[in-house]
């Protein structure tokens, strides 16, 4: 971290002077007026700036500046302000999990899977704004966040930075974040798109997807994020998706984002994801940006390795004819108009080392950040309500596994990549913290070993009260999966490293030990669990960022409810993966979605196979009954009410989710999510839930005529936990 610090202190030299709040109202009324006149809309203010700009001035918008990727005080990338024209600096951020990549003093928040799994839309746009406030301290004013590429696979090696299988439960998630970030002077940044599913071959996969499955499965969050939260950027992903690379991919970049869609930010590139100038800018690529200038070999790492928006590439482009002025004025536009929308022009940020160095993590957040870590805990299994521990003191509890102590916890509570947070001991807490603090509030005895040889994980278990074991899996950007099991890893940003210990030895050994053994998995998807029958309880709290061991304390003892719903199928091993190889990870350089829109659950049920644990799925500590299941047209649409009572002891939470069947012999997925709702309630209580399902809840992708079809017919309505228990029924006729 030393070596970073100097290396952002070197690149100090490269700083601007840009106008603060007060500099701004200045500005006003001078030279810049015509622009910074906030009783215009953003559309006069960007038209009004692009045509004051001179040619060198547009060119120097539309790429990066030196020096790249984590040189400049730990960011992504910038763009320096131009004082002259009172633009200010564009400061870019890896994210998802709060301010990350080489940022010190932030907040890691949980990963963007246990997020999703929180299933709360008031809780997600608490986070994202936190997220953004903190950005904006740190000198940094576009989130490059959220990611929200579907979990096709179970091996994809970021499916903890998204928001599972589901695209209805992907917008909804996106939508929250991207509208808590933009509640600061910050654009969130929709990645990547599209069809960015996989990290094997991830620089040149090209990923061969129907029309219909691309605009139900893999775009309605990106389509959400524009329509609904008027992101301000969208990343173009590395891969091709049916043919072209994606960032320069007209038929992605113009025909659905903007025409379809009506988009009015800009399109940034994936760091190296550009392979051409005029290609590229005419096909809708607004902003490059690359972690270097000279070509690297291509990997799972590293981009082409250019600068093809540089000033004299453009310029060539223009003489030749191959670039239009039009579209660079365009580009220019898209970039500066939604810093106008957003106020980045009228609260710029100053990046420095100050900002660098700056703690801006706080104890608002850091319990927003617990909050979050508990909510997205999924509590999977709970034989004889082992589960939450009594508080009467006195108990022996073993703490087991190299996650679960202070350095191990600080590599297993968020995943590898761009989106690794800044925690360090001390800043995480640890299982092993947490669980010591609250024992000793409750009288309890704690005890701790590593237990990767077996010996000390079946000693200690046996010898205690309760054991709990913490696992570990260290998925990264980068490389997929191989398989489900569990490989814990060190990383540092986008370099991660494998440890060799053997967590399904020591599981093995303690369950076998202590049948009240609870295994914790801190993990950024699906794992195999061959000692399921064993354990006592199963709680996955994902990747639970810098209050980890807080949170599961307040879960384990019952102080939190365990809140989280999976956002994706567990099978029950590797060969319940449906994959062929051209179908995952590819045959000749392609990847064939071959599987339409039977993705996730969908093919579960298609096929009528039995997961391990189904989409939606979730226990608490308490018990919820649904009753009176209503459904009424709507307009176009429909309204869905029903209601939930607490029939358990004590105060819970539920997550009633409502899916719909489409008329029977049309070949659809047998049932699809399209709303749900988080119920919190006293014990005894009753509410009365009701879930508004539009148009497009009961629409599919006409793929001849172009457009959204509602078939007629008697469309089934379901209700219920998850997606395997759905209690409710009921039907609407539509179309």
């Amino acid at each position: 971290m030393a070596a970073v610090v100097a290396m952002v202190v070197a690149g100090a030299g490269a700083l601007a002077p840009v106008p603060g709040t007060a500099g701004a109202a200045q500005a006003a009324a001078g030279p810049c007026a015509a622009w910074m006149d906030r009783g215009k809309t953003a559309d006069q203010r960007a038209d009004a700036l692009v045509a004051a700009m001179d040619l060198p001035q547009k060119l120097h918008m539309l790429t990066f500046d030196d020096p790249p990727w984590f040189l400049y005080y730990g960011t992504a990338g910038h763009v320096g302000a131009t004082p002259e024209l009172c633009i200010p600096d564009l400061v870019l951020s890896d994210a998802g999990s709060g301010v990350a990549g080489l940022q010190i003093a932030t907040t890691t928040f949980p990963s963007g899977v246990a997020q999703a799994s929180t299933w709360d839309p008031v809780l997600q746009r608490r986070l994202g704004r936190a997220i953004g406030k903190e950005a904006h301290q740190k000198g940094i004013n576009v989130m490059l966040a959220p990611g929200m590429n579907i979990a096709r696979t179970s091996f994809g090696g970021r499916n903890f930075e998204y928001f599972g299988e589901d695209p209805h439960l992907a917008a909804r998630t996106a939508v929250s974040v991207i509208r808590g970030i933009q509640d600061n002077p910050v654009l969130a940044d929709a990645k990547h798109f599209a069809v960015n599913n996989q990290e094997t071959d991830r620089m040149t996969v090209d990923a061969r997807v129907g029309e219909r499955a691309m605009r139900e499965i893999y775009l309605p969050a990106f389509e959400a994020a524009v329509k609904e939260a008027r992101v301000g950027s969208v990343m173009c992903a590395y891969n091709r998706v049916n043919g072209p690379y994606a960032c320069q991919n007209d038929a992605l970049l113009t025909k659905v984002l903007r025409d379809d869609w009506g988009f009015d930010g800009f399109v940034v590139s994936d760091w190296g994801a550009v392979h051409s100038t005029a290609r590229s800018a005419m096909a809708g690529l607004d902003l490059e940006m690359n972690a270097v200038e000279s070509p690297l070999p291509t990997g799972g790492i590293y981009g082409a390795g250019n600068r093809f928006f540089g000033a004299d590439h453009l310029r060539a482009a223009l003489r030749s004819g191959a670039l239009t002025r039009a579209r660079l004025d365009d580009m220019v536009r898209n970039i500066v108009r939604p810093m106008f929308e957003h106020g980045l022009f009228d609260r710029p940020v100053r990046p420095g080392l100050l900002p660098f160095i700056r703690d801006v993590s706080s104890p608002a957040h850091l319990s927003l950040a617990r909050r979050v870590a508990a909510e997205g805990t999924v509590l999977l299994k709970n034989r004889s309500a082992l589960l939450p521990l009594d508080r009467a003191g006195g108990r022996t509890s073993a703490v087991i596994g190299w996650a679960a102590n202070p350095v191990g916890a600080a590599n297993a509570t968020a995943g590898g990549g761009s989106s690794h947070g800044s925690g360090l001991p001390p800043r995480v807490v640890s299982p092993l913290q947490g669980i010591l603090a609250q024992a000793a509030r409750n009288g309890d005895r704690v005890v701790y070993v590593e237990g990767s040889t077996g010996l000390d994980a079946r000693l200690a278990a046996a010898a205690a009260d309760v054991a709990v074991v913490v696992a570990t899996d260290g998925a990264t950007e980068g490389s997929d999966r191989p398989d489900l099991g569990l490989r814990p890893s060190v990383c540092l940003t986008v370099f991660c490293s494998a440890i060799p210990i053997e967590q399904e030895r020591m599981i093995e050994a303690a369950t076998a030990a202590n049948p009240r053994t609870v295994v914790v998995l801190d993990v950024g998807g699906p794992v195999r669990m061959p000692w399921l029958a064993k354990a006592g309880a199963v709680l996955v709290p994902w990747y639970g960022g810098l209050e980890h061991g807080n949170a599961l304390a307040d879960v384990l003892y019952g102080v939190r409810e365990p809140g989280g719903r999976l956002p994706q199928t567990f099978p029950t091993a590797e060969r319940q993966v449906p994959f062929t190889r051209a179908q995952y990870p590819g045959k000749a350089g392609r990847a064939t979605y071959s599987e339409g829109l039977l993705v996730g659950y969908r093919w579960f049920d298609a096929k009528r196979k039995e997961p391990m644990f189904p989409f939606g799925y979730g226990l608490g500590y308490t018990r919820f009954r649904y009753s009176g299941l209503a459904v009424r047209r709507d307009g176009a649409g429909a309204v869905v009410s029903f209601r939930v009572t607490n029939t358990g002891g004590r105060a819970g939470a539920d997550v009633p989710q409502v899916y719909v069947a489409a008329p029977a012999g049309r070949g659809e997925p047998p049932r699809q999510l399209k709303g749900f709702r988080k119920v919190r309630l006293a014990a005894g209580r009753s509410t009365q839930v009701r879930v508004r399902l539009d148009r497009r809840a009961f629409a599919r992708w006409d793929s001849r005529r172009d457009r959204w079809a509602v078939d007629p017919g008697r469309y089934g309505v379901l209700v219920g936990p998850h997606s395997r228990d759905l209690r409710l029924r009921d039907s609407v006729r539509m179309g």
